[in-house]
């Protein structure tokens, strides 16, 4: 058994390689191609997928579905990635999987130029656990990208979602939204379905055409199929085509998008020979927990954790925030990966002008940009009256607890720092 199975998955490389499905295909092959008899829900999109994998997965299980589920990042544990009806795999079940297939990978990295990546690794494990856990569906989260994601592997998805199209990973995806919608259209599959929010008529022309290509039938969901949109402080409410007074306890307009399409995913599996009700569509959507996404933390003083990695995350954070938070003394804890344009994100965050921003290195100053780095770019927009401090990320959360009443904290820019977060709240 592996004795530590965080240290050894660490030993893996944690980037992406250059584009390619060769080890995906050879781990399948070395299994027969199991994964050909499974039922996936493949989700892609710059931002949007975990919320929709989230909900997409909940709202199976409440139809009495065994569900079996693939994300990241993980907040805390590595086992957060891999699990079924919401229990996460244990650390029996992964050492043994590890132990499984510690041969294949070192064939696999004897005979090739490059080695198994961590991610390769993580999506063989979970795809080898839900067949051999006889799941239902697999709701399948891209890790980046979709044409040369692990995840591709898969033939012929039930449906393909596409939450999103924005600027991320420009550097691999492309630089333009037409560029990066083509490497997302990559998980739409011959003769099956696809969901995806319409956004600009040159990105939509990507999937159009891909589907067309690909005998896909393509489901756009379009910003005025969603009406009667209010909100209190628990929940949202919104009719979407006939479903109406549709309940969602995640903030922020984007979140209404979200289960919009997910809705429309649900109908397309209705249609296609499954039985998920109406209600149980409710239970899935009102029930919903996305941790990391504008997350309540803290109560007293109010500490709340979002995510938010790029400049369309950043977007939908301060329009959430305009829309709870207006009122309330802001201030903004920040910490961003190097490889991030942060210079965007934090021009923006800027333009919360009454608020204070604390600027840190996150919890590996290896790979996150510095206090000082995001402080010399935040004094490029900063106004006359915002503070911008530099503190550790232990330092600063220590600051937020001491704060006093009408004072929201958020910890912002990565979601890796979850887990220190949670533990030094947890020690406050």
């Amino acid at each position: 058994m592996i004795n530590n199975i965080e240290e050894y998955l660490n030993n893996f490389y944690k980037g992406t390689k250059n584009p390619s499905l060769d080890a995906m295909k050879y781990f399948m092959e070395e299994y027969n191609n199991f994964q050909e008899n499974m039922k996936f829900i493949h989700i892609a999109g710059t931002n949007g997928k975990g919320s929709c994998t989230e909900m997409i997965s909940n709202i199976l299980v409440k139809q009495g579905y065994k569900v079996g589920k693939f994300m990241s990042p993980h907040l805390i544990e590595y086992n957060e990635r891999i699990s079924i009806n919401g229990k996460f795999i244990s650390n029996e079940e992964m050492s043994d999987l590890i132990e499984e297939l510690e041969p294949k990978i070192k064939k696999y990295n004897d005979t090739r130029n490059v080695n198994i990546t961590l991610f390769e690794l993580e999506t063989t494990m979970a795809l080898l656990y839900f067949y051999r856990n006889n799941v239902d569906f697999v709701v399948l989260e891209t890790g980046l990208g979709g044409l040369y994601d692990c995840t591709n592997i898969i033939s012929k998805p039930l449906v393909s979602v596409i939450t999103s199209i924005g600027y991320d990973h420009m550097h691999i995806l492309g630089n333009t939204l037409p560029e990066i919608a083509y490497q997302k259209a990559g998980i739409i599959k011959e003769n099956s379905n696809t969901v995806f929010f319409a956004q600009t008529q040159d990105v939509n022309e990507v999937f159009i055409e891909t589907c067309n290509d690909k005998n896909n039938e393509l489901h756009l969901v379009n910003e005025n199929d969603i009406k009667n949109y209010r909100y209190d402080k628990d929940f949202q409410y919104f009719d979407y085509k006939n479903f109406k007074d549709i309940k969602i306890n995640l903030k922020g307009n984007k979140q209404i998008q979200n289960a919009s399409i997910c809705i429309e995913c649900i109908k397309i599996l209705n249609n296609i020979g499954y039985k998920v009700s109406e209600e149980n569509i409710r239970k899935g959507l009102s029930t919903v927990i996305h941790k990391g996404r504008m997350e309540i933390l803290n109560k007293e003083p109010l500490i709340i954790f979002d995510g938010a990695h790029n400049e369309p995350a950043i977007e939908n954070l301060q329009n959430t925030v305009q829309m709870y938070y207006k009122n309330m003394k802001k201030f903004y804890i920040v910490s961003v990966l190097k490889r991030k344009d942060y210079e965007k994100m934090l021009k923006l965050l800027l333009e919360d002008k009454n608020a204070t921003f604390i600027l840190t290195s996150g919890n590996d100053i290896e790979r996150y940009a510095s206090g000082e780095e995001l402080y010399n770019v935040a004094m490029k927009y900063k106004c006359e009256g915002q503070d911008v401090l530099i503190k550790t990320l232990d330092e600063a959360i220590k600051f937020a607890m001491n704060e006093k009443e009408d004072v929201v904290n958020f910890v912002v820019g990565s979601f890796y720092v979850y887990g220190t977060v949670v533990r030094q709240l947890g020690q406050s």
